[in-house]
């Protein structure tokens, strides 16, 4: 296998890191909406599920237009711009003394919709045979960003509160500016290709949604992030009242189980060979998930910590597969655009999960979440089992 060339290996390595401090940010406040905005002027459940999943909405909404924007300029322009609006909601959530003020944040939070640019721009720097490690990469940074951020979160909130969390989220943002204007020029445009690009390619967008392999990955991140959001609509207050857990504690609480995780997410990604057999590894993975919600709902100090150690393995291991798939089977000339749909799949589910899940909490109570979640995992299993995903490694010399 050959190895990343110098320039390969710098533009990899500041991508990651982007990707690390923009996802760390907006990861952080996972475990702390629910309870630290429980008490906000005109808090409900349904408002803290909105206000965990708010972001997601215009994520959705501005990921397709971003990505298809970043085909056609210069890629690093949108990612500056998006993470400047990253910036703006921040500041709005850290000032805001009630939940609607924090849901506002929150949505212009999500304006920042760079996700499609980002993984767009991985594959402009990487030679055709780099792009799958490269992927797997920065699959596994946003890993990586989940787990720091569900330990760092809290212990932000100890000292200053969701205020604080937001704060440090505007200034990672900040942060990951800089290593953008670090990013050489990537080589990528032909005046042919500009020209042909002058308005919008609907084909593109019908041909990312045509490619059956894609549509998969779309529909996967989407549940992936809807079981997540819906998981931390409840799992706060569960370590409070279920395994009595005070929430000064929890950052411990998600360690232990992060890093007891660890060898299990090594075993998924590396020694079942994923890129070889998509369909069995994704599925394993998604086992692992569905045996840690059901733990999770079963409740009681050690299944809710045995189940937030199952989740948090099956859920990192697809956070990193789920990228690299599907940058992989896009069509080279149309990245931008199918990351694009995948980012707003993504998202689309962080904020029908966020949503769902506290409307569930509101009507049905925490078995109601619980049930509901249980279905939703199932019938992923059954897509998956149905969907014969091609081998990656054939569209390695496209």
């Amino acid at each position: 296998m050959t190895s990343f060339s110098a320039n390969e290996t710098r533009a990899v390595s500041m991508l990651a890191t982007l990707y690390v401090v923009r996802m760390l940010g907006l990861f952080m406040v996972l475990p702390l909406i629910s309870i630290y905005s429980a008490d906000m002027v005109g808090a409900t459940p349904f408002l803290l599920g909105l206000a965990v999943g708010a972001y997601g909405l215009t994520q959705a909404t501005l990921q397709i237009p971003m990505g298809w924007l970043s085909d056609h300029i210069d890629r690093r322009w949108v990612i500056v711009f998006g993470l400047s609006l990253l910036v703006a909601g921040s500041v709005v959530a850290a000032l805001s003394t009630s939940i609607w003020g924090v849901i506002g944040g929150r949505f212009l939070q999500g304006a920042g919709a760079i996700a499609s640019a980002t993984m767009a721009l991985v594959a402009d720097y990487t030679r055709v045979e780099q792009r799958a490690k490269a992927s797997a990469i920065i699959g596994g940074s946003i890993a990586i960003a989940f787990g720091l951020a569900l330990v760092l979160g809290p212990t932000f909130a100890n000292f200053g509160g969701l205020q604080a969390v937001f704060a440090a989220t505007g200034v990672l943002a900040l942060a990951g500016m800089g290593v953008v204007a670090l990013l050489p020029k990537p080589q990528r445009f032909q005046r042919a290709h500009r020209e042909e690009g002058a308005g919008f390619n609907r084909s593109r967008l019908s041909d990312v949604l045509s490619i059956k392999s894609l549509n998969t990955m779309y529909l996967s991140i989407f549940f992936l992030h809807f079981l997540l959001m819906a998981v931390f609509v409840v799992v706060p207050s569960s370590l409070e009242t279920q395994a009595n857990i005070s929430r000064e504690h929890h950052a411990w609480v998600y360690l232990a189980a992060l890093v007891l995780a660890v060898p299990g997410i090594y075993w998924l990604i590396q020694g079942r060979r994923y890129m070889n057999t998509p369909t069995r590894t994704l599925l394993t993975c998604l086992g692992v998930l569905l045996v840690g919600l059901i733990s999770l709902a079963i409740g009681g100090p050690p299944a809710t910590l045995f189940g937030l150690l199952l989740f948090f393995t099956g859920f990192t291991a697809l956070e990193a597969m789920l990228p690299s798939l599907a940058s992989i089977y896009a069509p080279a000339d149309s990245r931008g655009t199918a990351m694009g749909v995948f980012a707003s799949s993504q998202f689309s589910g962080v904020f029908f999960g966020g949503v769902l899940g506290g409307a569930l909490l509101e009507t049905s109570g925490v078995i109601g979440v619980w049930l509901g979640l249980s279905v939703l995992a199932l019938g992923w299993v059954f897509l998956l089992s149905v969907s014969r995903l091609a081998s990656p490694i054939s569209f390695e010399a496209t």
